[in-house]
């Protein structure tokens, strides 16, 4: 895993946050590759000289070919109590995504519903309820246009799988590289353009509130997009 010791954006007893690239696994699937999970691991064990098995809890996941701020537990009680937390939507999550086109609306709430497809892995929007559907909401705002791409800053109010990706194609923009939803092209890294950019909860242990942001991966349309940074 690239530079992971480079990439860990906030360490304590209890909690590692790191910035995730696009490509690497949050944890193990059916491909057999290395995940993030396991090599956190084997880095603490061999750093913290650590006899034995290390424990470490995946507290949330982030899409294979999405980038940004991920969460693991270094101790069962931190787990449980990061778990409810996100349970009980007492965290705040904000996203960045590079969306083809350029948006006239500034800021935007999406209700949908939608409905996935475990065999293509693939989510379905509904505009209304449907069968086996979940409810999905988020919120946008357009940060700024570039050339033949807009900035988005999406904050999230459920945790759906592909939510962002889906939600955001069905009104008609595809962030960039998604084939799957939409997009034109992929991108070079085979990522696509939507980044976990800030994450903002109350310590779970310490009780004091952490607010974690990450910076964007290291290419020439995602520094471009730093300008529009608040």
């Amino acid at each position: 895993m690239k530079n992971l010791k480079d990439r860990i954006l906030y360490e304590d007893n209890h909690l590692i946050i790191i910035n995730k690239l696009p490509g690497e696994l949050s944890q193990g699937d059916q491909t057999g590759d290395e995940s993030l999970l396991d090599t956190i691991k084997e880095l603490i064990r061999i750093r913290d000289k650590k006899p034995g098995n290390v424990f470490l809890g995946l507290i949330h996941r982030l899409d294979r070919p999405t980038s940004g701020v991920l969460v693991f537990a270094k101790t069962t009680k931190a787990l449980s109590r990061m778990n409810e937390l996100f349970k009980t939507r007492e965290i705040k999550k904000v996203y960045w995504a590079i969306v083809e086109g350029q948006s006239e609306i500034k800021t935007e709430r999406l209700e949908h519903y939608l409905r996935k497809n475990s065999k293509n892995n693939k989510v379905t929007v509904y505009s209304k309820p449907t069968p086996d559907s979940k409810k999905a909401v988020l919120e946008y705002r357009v940060l700024g246009n570039l050339d033949n791409y807009s900035l988005f800053e999406v904050e999230l109010h459920t945790g759906r799988s592909h939510q962002i990706r889906s939600q955001l194609s069905f009104i008609g923009y595809s962030i960039k590289g998604d084939l799957k939803y939409g997009a034109k092209r992929s991108n070079p890294d085979g990522g696509i353009s939507l980044h976990s950019r800030m994450i903002r909860f109350i310590h779970p242990i310490k009780k004091e509130e952490i607010t974690i942001t990450a910076p964007p991966p290291d290419d020439s349309l995602w520094k471009e997009c730093l300008k529009f940074a608040d």
